[in-house]
């Protein structure tokens, strides 16, 4: 990609409302550990990232799913499109070290390995191969979260109000309501995803850099430090991370419908 190249990479493999977003905004925070961030989320299909209803393929019978916002059909991606969208991404995601870094969700990878074989010479190669020949170095970290359930009450509260994180911005008006389907079909979801991160990942040939959200989310200011020196960044020049940089949503609304589907998963087997 000529002088636009990083000289260091790494993926953030993630799934929805696994902690990524903490993760990835305190390693934008250093200054020295590129700008990680959703470069490649537009279903080729729409040019779209996905919507709330996309996440629910074999449950849009279901009346709570039906409640959610009608999808919007979009416009498919054109031909050769890609190749000033990687450029443009890795202008973005690089800080002036020369480290680029970039946040994939498992349902974000099909379609970047089918962008990548658009560009000449790429055509035929794996997908591995290709991702290691257009980001050097590119190392993989990916992101877990054991509790499955309150990672699945999380994405049912965000793909209701379409907000994915909390930075301190009043929340939109919304009538969230609980569905014991919706929550236990985005649980089955997420621990599949995680699950073929983690087959994916063994493809690679490298043992990836696992960050468990429970234990990073305890002070992610201080594990910052960590991650870059497992990266193999030079923190000299890193900028120090504010603790409060991005606030928690989970909340008592969060809490009781993690109790109440715990609740009916343990009726639903007396």
């Amino acid at each position: 990609m000529g002088d636009l190249r990083p000289l260091h990479c790494y993926f953030v493999c993630a799934t929805p409302r696994s902690g990524s977003t903490l993760l990835c905004e305190t390693l934008s925070a250093t200054g020295v550990a590129g700008r990680p961030a959703e470069y490649f989320e537009t279903l080729r299909s729409t040019g779209l990232p996905r919507q709330p209803r996309q996440y629910f393929d074999g449950l849009l019978d279901d009346p709570a799913v039906q409640r959610l916002g009608e999808t919007i059909p979009g416009t498919p991606e054109a031909p050769g499109a890609f190749a000033e969208h990687l450029r443009a991404a890795l202008t973005a995601g690089t800080t002036g070290n020369g480290v680029f870094g970039a946040k994939v969700m498992w349902g974000h990878l099909p379609d970047l390995a089918a962008r990548i074989k658009s560009l000449p010479g790429y055509e035929r190669r794996p997908t591995v191969e290709a991702l290691a020949s257009l980001f050097p170095g590119v190392r993989y970290v990916q992101v877990l979260r054991r509790d499955k359930v309150a990672q699945a009450v999380s994405l049912w509260k965000a793909v209701q109000t379409r907000r994915w994180r909390d930075d301190g911005v009043q929340e939109r008006d919304a009538e969230l309501f609980y569905s014991r389907p919706a929550i236990g079909h985005l649980v089955d979801q997420l621990t599949a995803q995680e699950q073929a991160w983690s087959s994916w990942l063994r493809t690679t040939g490298q043992p990836p850099l696992r960050i468990v959200y429970e234990e990073y989310a305890r002070a992610p200011a201080a594990n910052v430090g960590d991650v870059l020196w497992r990266l193999g960044i030079d923190a000299g020049a890193a900028r120090d991370v504010p603790e409060t940089i991005m606030r928690a949503q989970s909340d008592a609304l969060s809490r009781e419908w993690l109790a109440r589907f715990e609740a009916d998963e343990r009726e639903a087997v007396a």
